[in-house]
């Protein structure tokens, strides 16, 4: 059987069938964001706070050895949080009030494991207040995670609050309500609510008393859902529905995405500051710069996140002392300054409704950027959409997508044109754009590289229902990647999440080759690493003389199903 991958660089389909389904169907129940979930997306950038004893102990998980006497950040100073979250756009802070070892940093009688026990403000110290007063300070909305579960009561990791010990259950499910009730009830009105790992403790009550105006990230009364990993990557196409089935598990993830589901619940992408390809840190530890983020990583996270439609929860780690270290403000300031130099003024920015939005520039104009924007208090509309050019009166494809959501930046080749238009092609109603933007922006290399890496652009994706334990054949047309370039290029099959209720998990690949210049060339593409390739283009073609250029293999799942993005990049070395 031949299988096709959602691709992004195949001619439109015939006219008749353009037809049929530019047609919108009034009797379509599109599932529509509740104003929590639509004030939510909106925010596009929060600030994740993770701040615990694993800050002293540089542990990922407290063990509950520290001596409670040395956690006495004397300078802590949450007005600097909230000035570093606005540095890079942020605007909203989702604060660890509750890691998994069970430390608390609000005043509360359920433990004795928390501030009242520790030298800081001689245990009156109340950080639940104090990040809640700096957050109205700055005009930031206010989040808080709130482990399920407690190390402490035998609740460990993952449990999602089912303790070890069965006897011990109901007086635990006692803490943990009232432990929810106090921060829910006693400070700023929190706007999302976060169950790591899910919540098997009832609190629906608690909830709809205390959080009626927040989105909940996991457990049974979840609006939001977990991308599947923490690398900074959105699936592409990203839907945000699903079946209500599956995100009532309270475990739902990218995974379950389902463009016909009947459940509204959009991704949130949470991404730590400290991360190389082999390690990631959620909590600050000593010598830990080289691992910061770079700019040219966080622009990467920018566009598969946010810039695939989903919200980006971009972690802190304050130090032992209390404050954000000035290494890692200093990043913050120059991301948040990036992203306003590519994104704050548009050439041309437009909004409407209806399959085809035109934009006239007035004189051939360089583009390399669109922005799309959904108006999303109607639902999720677009399926597909090209984005065309007029020349030689013939409107020409520079680009095209299927979800657009809150967010779609589409980076393509610079192209020049006195008139564009985005060209919807497939919709469940009338589309509604509130934004199409057209930029010319100047990438900068990062002079701290090794190699200056361009912009990875996808090319392609899959779900759950492309690859199954069978070998399939496919083949995905690269060929606009190609124009006017010669050098390597690395071809990316990219993991997003998995079923983990399988064993194993990925991709298998056999008979790579690659078509070039009108015949088969495996010598000219080898495999560099996990679903990873390197394909040598060594013959420059303009768009007049090139040839179709397509990677042709056989796949299978391995076994379990997953959902993934494929993406290009040209590479040079310096």
């Amino acid at each position: 059987m031949f299988r096709k991958l959602i691709c992004y660089s195949k001619p439109l389909g015939l006219i008749a069938i353009l037809f049929l389904i530019l047609i919108p169907d009034s009797r379509a129940q599109i599932p529509t964001p509740t104003a929590p979930q639509l004030y939510w997306q909106k925010k596009e950038r929060i600030m994740f706070i993770h701040f615990a004893p694993n800050t002293w102990t540089g542990l990922s998980q407290d063990d509950n050895s520290l001596p409670l006497n040395r956690i006495n950040p004397t300078e802590l100073d949450t007005d600097q949080w909230c000035q570093t979250a606005k540095l890079w756009g942020a605007e909203m802070i989702v604060f660890v009030a509750k890691h998994s070892g069970g430390f608390c940093w609000w005043q509360t009688n359920t433990t004795d494991y928390g501030v009242r026990n520790i030298p800081w403000r001689e245990g009156k110290g109340d950080l639940m207040a104090d990040i809640s007063k700096s957050c109205d300070k700055y005009g930031l909305d206010l989040g808080v995670y709130i482990y399920p579960g407690d190390k402490t009561w035998g609740a460990g990791l993952g449990s999602g609050g089912k303790t070890d010990d069965p006897t011990k259950q109901e007086a635990y499910n006692k803490v943990f309500r009232q432990q929810l009730t106090e921060v829910l009830s006693n400070y700023k009105k929190v706007k999302e609510v976060w169950f790591d790992g899910s919540c098997v403790i009832d609190i629906s009550d608690i909830l709809a008393k205390y959080a009626d105006d927040a989105v909940i990230f996991q457990g049974p009364s979840a609006t939001i859902r977990w991308v599947g990993n923490e690398r900074g990557i959105a699936p592409y196409p990203n839907w945000y529905t699903l079946k209500k089935e599956d995100l009532a598990t309270g475990t739902a993830h990218a995974l379950h995405s389902d463009p016909d589901g009947d459940a509204y619940a959009p991704l949130e992408v949470d991404v730590p500051f400290l991360m190389t390809d082999k390690h990631h840190k959620w909590f600050w530890a000593p010598d830990t710069d080289s691992q910061l983020l770079t700019l040219p990583k966080l622009m990467e996270i920018y566009y598969s996140s946010v810039g695939r439609g989903s919200v980006l929860l971009l972690n802190a780690t304050p130090d032992t002392t209390g404050v954000i270290p000035a290494s890692h403000v200093k990043r913050y300031a120059e991301f948040g300054r990036e992203i306003e130099r590519r994104f704050k003024k548009p050439i041309r920015a437009v909004s409407g409704k209806g399959n085809t939005l035109e934009v006239d520039f007035g004189r051939p104009t360089t583009i390399n950027h669109a922005v799309i924007e959904e108006d999303l208090a109607k639902g999720q509309r677009v399926r597909k959409y090209v984005i065309e050019g007029l020349e030689d009166n013939k409107w020409v494809k520079i680009s095209e997508g299927s979800s657009v959501g809150s967010k779609r930046i589409d980076a393509f080749q610079e192209s020049k044109f006195r008139k564009v238009r985005l060209h919807i092609t497939e919709s469940v109603a009338e589309p509604a754009i509130q934004k199409l933007a057209f930029y010319h922006i100047k990438i900068r290399p990062s002079s701290m590289a090794s190699k200056v890496e361009q912009q990875p652009v996808q090319v392609g994706g899959w779900d759950r229902q492309t690859f199954n334990s069978e070998w399939e054949d496919f083949q995905l047309d690269l060929t606009p990647q190609f124009i006017d370039k010669v050098g390597q290029f690395e071809l990316r099959f990219q993991l997003i999440s998995h079923d983990r209720e399988s064993k194993g998990h990925g991709l298998e690949f056999e008979d790579v080759t690659i078509q070039m210049y009108g015949a088969d060339r495996p010598a000219d593409i080898q495999a560099t690493g996990p679903n990873t390739f390197m394909i040598n283009y060594s013959q420059h073609t303009t768009k007049e003389t090139t040839q179709p250029v397509i990677f042709k293999a056989r796949v299978r799942s391995k076994p379990a199903r997953s959902v993934g993005s494929i993406n290009i990049r040209m590479i040079h070395l310096n």
